[in-house]
């Protein structure tokens, strides 16, 4: 990885001002993925925290990943909510792509899980419920995470979990058989044997969590992913009463029994998130104390940096051929053109000042007003035998859905238009140099650039 940045404007920065790696002082390493590292970092100029994901160009385009890293940015760029880990700047240099991140510092679940093996039922329900808060929010807007894990699941400094890794995710399409990316041991069977899926895979894996959480251990055990396809071919997991740990309830249990499911049909969500949040075991939970955070976790991590030390001592070894493989790359030709237009500006208006709640708000269900129409992660792709009526019900639903995305398309578009009014007129009113000019009219192609994107709306056909 070099520290090459003097040439940073040929690689989509717009200008000198734009926001990039020397604009942060770098304080530890916190994690480690596949592309590369993850950094506590610090602006110079705002004195604020967050985590700087560095991944390695050579590395993501060796195993074939531009894709996947492309959509996780995408997908960032237009998403804000309190329960996922949202963006706020994404740039590159010469050798690596930078995701600018909210920093939680209460480390994930699985650094938790390995230190106490098992939660209580209070712990769990705390958890899960935050989890839903987020899931539902990427689910109204059509968006399948895909690799719900204790791993991509982090904790803030007050013991409220937030959703991260959007890597695989995508967005719902009926013709997804051959998406079969995520991890084994939380992949929901739909998947695994190469079905079409809908948002309720990610249901599965809540119900593996839970699963987890209660016995120390998952359902489904095996070291490859074809040990864990047969063992869920061969028998359906189910707690029993008598299997039940001391101090949780027979509610909990039900709960994630229906989440485990192996038909999607059978599964706690197939007919919407509200099965989920109306189910016994949250009976008269506060959601939307939860949703405005005013409620007291029932867990909270330590106050320290929550990560596991052995990330911030390892050193990478490159065996010969490995290093002539990322020479190869690096002398490609088209190199430096694979991650066009990765640069983004999170304008502080659209989060802060003006407030606007990407696409729809969660609280809201767009189908209430007709209970003949279903919500677009409840139509059966699955079951191969609909009857007329079924079909008549989900081309409806088709229908209802395009109108509400017109309408999410025009809210957004309206909340970028602002930003980008109020972007000019403070830049304007800035001049004393041409560099500040400069500065603001790079945040207002920014905008640009999102609204022309939102308007072509090819990635959500």
């Amino acid at each position: 990885m070099g520290n090459n940045t003097s040439s940073n404007n040929s690689f989509d920065s717009p200008d000198s001002e734009s926001v990039n790696k020397n604009s942060f002082d770098y304080i530890s390493i916190i994690g480690r993925g596949g592309f590369g590292k993850v950094w506590k970092v610090e602006t110079k100029k705002y004195n604020k925290l967050y985590a700087m994901k560095e991944m390695s160009k050579v590395k993501i385009i060796d195993k074939k990943s531009e894709k996947s890293i492309k959509s996780e940015r995408n997908l960032l760029s237009k998403m804000n909510h309190p329960f996922i880990i949202n963006m706020h700047y994404s740039f590159q240099d010469r050798d690596n792509l930078y995701l600018i991140m909210d920093l939680l510092t209460g480390g994930d679940i699985r650094y938790h899980i390995c230190k106490k093996r098992k939660f209580t039922e209070e712990q769990t329900k705390f958890f899960i419920a935050c989890i839903i808060l987020g899931l539902e929010y990427c689910h109204n807007n059509y968006i399948i995470h895909r690799d719900i894990k204790p791993e991509n699941l982090v904790l803030d400094d007050k013991g409220y979990v937030k959703i991260t890794d959007f890597g695989i995710a995508k967005i719902q399409v009926a013709n997804n058989s051959k998406e079969t990316s995520g991890t084994p041991g939380y992949m929901a069977p739909e998947v695994m044997c190469c079905q079409n899926h809908t948002v309720i895979v990610d249901y599965f894996a809540v119900g593996v969590m839970g699963y987890e959480f209660m016995k120390g251990v998952r359902p489904y055990l095996g070291r490859t992913r074809k040990e864990i396809k047969e063992k869920i071919m061969a028998r359906q997991v189910h707690i029993k009463k008598h299997e039940i740990p001391e101090g949780w309830t027979m509610e909990a249990a039900d709960f994630i029994n229906r989440l485990l499911q192996r038909k999607p049909f059978h599964r706690l969500g197939y007919n919407g998130i509200d099965d989920i949040k109306n189910h016994i075991w949250f009976n008269n939970f506060p959601w939307k104390d939860l949703y405005f955070k005013k409620l007291k976790a029932p867990f909270i991590p330590d106050n320290c940096d929550n990560f596991d030390s052995k990330y911030c001592n390892q050193i990478e070894k490159l065996g010969i051929q490995t290093q002539e493989r990322y020479n190869e790359i690096m002398n490609r030709d088209d190199y430096n053109e694979i991650f066009n237009d990765y640069y983004y500006f999170n304008a502080e208006v659209v989060r802060n000042n003006l407030n606007y709640k990407m696409y729809i708000n969660p609280h809201e269900n767009m189908f209430q007003n007709d209970d003949n129409i279903h919500s677009r992660n409840n139509i059966n792709f699955l079951n191969q035998s609909q009857t007329t009526s079924d079909k008549q019900n989900q081309k409806k639903s088709s229908h209802y859905y395009h109108n509400s995305y017109d309408n999410m398309r025009e809210n957004q578009l309206q909340a970028f238009s602002d930003a980008n009014n109020y972007i000019k007129k403070r830049t304007n009113s800035k001049k004393n140099t041409r560099a500040s000019t400069n500065s603001g009219g790079t945040a207002g192609n920014s905008c640009h650039t999102i609204v022309n994107s939102l308007s072509s709306g090819q990635q959500y056909k």
